[in-house]
């Protein structure tokens, strides 16, 4: 093979080449980074700063007990069910004009939210919250991947998107608990509305959009199958958590949205203009980053969970003293952000992942040794910061994977992929590892802090497990094969 000219596409998994001197970014490409940054930190708040405050809305608007979780389930149903469809709509018409489009719709529905009287008006709100997520997300990430060509300034940028949509996460469970107890549960949602106008006034001077030179008809069926698919699939997961895995409607939910997303594999095998083509879905780097992608945020999303049972069940911490006690990964995250382009720049996109999985899966084994003194208190400190580093790594390299050797009018495809991946792992996490820590409560017959601890240890073992199979894994396939066309898999 010969040796690539210096107009070959860069590729990242093997040992990279030394960046170009000079290769920084331009005063119009950090006010770019800087604005879509600042929207999609905003979204990655969105997630979970109701997480601590739902007790007090549901006793505000007068939730029931089991209807509870829907406050949450809505806005997750319409963010992983809708974002593949919107990543390829903003390749049809246009990125900027549908991020700008959604972040009008997420200021003008947490407005909704904030001045809710009744949960019919609240559920509504979160819906088109995570609508205009389902928009705002793969355009965002379309735009920022078309303003920086593939190297080192598109690592960078990764990297530090992953590390604050990690940190906005975690930052999110921190305000929420901040606000709701200094203000209102109702500033959790308001707090949204003056970014969101923010970013919109500056979003059309600032931001150049990439129009696709052709505007191929949308493919429906695909567009149908897909969507009720994943509906039907993240619905499944979130009546896992509250039903259990045997229940009816769990079980019918999940076979149908395997059904509907199998049918979409064909769909798009026959299709003249397919949501996705089949070929892309075949790409070695497609899979098994978003397969790594899947497994960072299954893991890190359940952990968070985790240790939230173990210090409010276990230690005895309130809702405002564990979102503070979560502070440490946000810091990590963000180090592991920073670092994580830099890393796949130096080290390749493989050996990033691999390195990350180890640090994360070392790490979280660690905290099985969790005991019922406040002590222990240190460890999970430590550990969380260095996992959340660990997890940053894998995360930034899932980016750098999953959206590299795309043409720009596939980027939003991509980063719709990438998106759609990370809105299912949040949602598929939390239900997988609460199984599994209350069937070990139950086999135990122990309810207490005793028998939290026991199913909270068991999930973390298998937690640490799956992020060093997926890491394993990550480096089997994502091997240096992958430098020839991966077209030819």
């Amino acid at each position: 093979m010969s040796a690539p000219s210096q107009t070959s596409p860069r590729t990242t998994t093997g040992p990279a080449e030394a960046p170009p001197a000079g290769s920084r970014m331009t005063g119009r490409q950090k006010l770019v980074l800087t604005l879509l940054l600042g929207a999609q930190f905003m979204i990655a708040v969105d997630f979970s700063i109701l997480n601590v405050a739902l007790p007090v809305v549901g006793e505000g608007l007068g939730f029931s007990l089991p209807d509870l979780q829907w406050i949450a389930t809505s806005f997750a149903l319409a963010a992983a069910g809708f974002t593949l469809l919107f990543g390829r709509i903003a390749d049809l018409v246009g990125r900027k004009r549908l991020f700008v489009g959604g972040m009008v719709v997420l200021g003008l529905s947490s407005a909704l939210g904030g001045l809710a009287t009744s949960p019919e008006v609240l559920l509504t709100a979160r819906v088109l919250q995570g609508l205009a997520t389902a928009a705002v997300t793969p355009a965002g990430l379309a735009l920022l991947t078309t303003a920086f060509k593939e190297g080192p300034l598109r690592e960078r940028a990764l990297g530090l998107n992953g590390a604050l949509m990690s940190a906005g996460f975690t930052a999110g469970a921190i305000l929420g608990g901040l606000l709701t107890d200094l203000l209102s549960w109702r500033w959790a949602f308001f707090v949204n509305v003056p970014v969101a106008a923010l970013v919109v006034a500056l979003a059309p001077s600032v931001i150049t959009d990439s129009r696709p030179a052709g505007r191929p008809r949308l493919d429906i069926p695909g567009a149908a199958t897909v969507t009720g698919g994943l509906l039907l699939l993240v619905y499944g997961l979130t009546q896992a958590g509250a039903t259990g895995w045997t229940a009816p409607t769990t079980l019918t939910a999940l076979l149908a949205g395997a059904a509907l997303l199998i049918a979409f594999w064909f769909v798009e095998k026959k299709a003249a203009a397919p949501l996705v083509p089949v070929r892309i879905l075949k790409r070695r780097s497609v899979i098994w980053g978003n397969a790594t992608g899947l497994i960072a945020f299954v893991t890190e999303t359940s952990l968070v969970f985790l240790l939230t049972l173990y210090l409010q069940e276990v230690l005895g911490y309130s809702p405002l003293a564990t979102g503070l006690a979560f502070g440490v990964l946000g810091v990590g995250t963000v180090i592991g952000g920073t670092l994580g382009g830099r890393a796949v720049g130096r080290f390749g996109n493989r050996t990033t992942i691999v390195a990350g999985g180890i640090v994360q899966a070392v790490a979280t084994l660690s905290l099985v040794a969790l005991g019922t003194s406040g002590a222990w208190i240190w460890l999970l400190l430590a550990a969380t910061f260095i996992g959340g580093i660990g997890n940053m790594l894998m995360i930034v390299g899932f980016m750098v994977t999953a959206t590299s050797g795309l043409p720009d009018d596939e980027q939003g495809l991509a980063t719709g992929l990438a998106t759609m991946t990370q809105q299912v792992g949040i949602t598929m996490g939390i239900p997988v590892m609460s199984a599994i820590a209350t069937a070990r409560m139950s086999a135990l017959g122990d309810a207490g802090p005793g028998g939290v601890l026991s199913g909270v240890s068991l999930a973390i073992l298998v937690n640490s497990a799956l992020v060093l199979a997926g890491a394993l894994l990550a480096g089997a396939f994502l091997g240096p094969r992958r430098a020839r066309s991966d077209a030819e898999r």
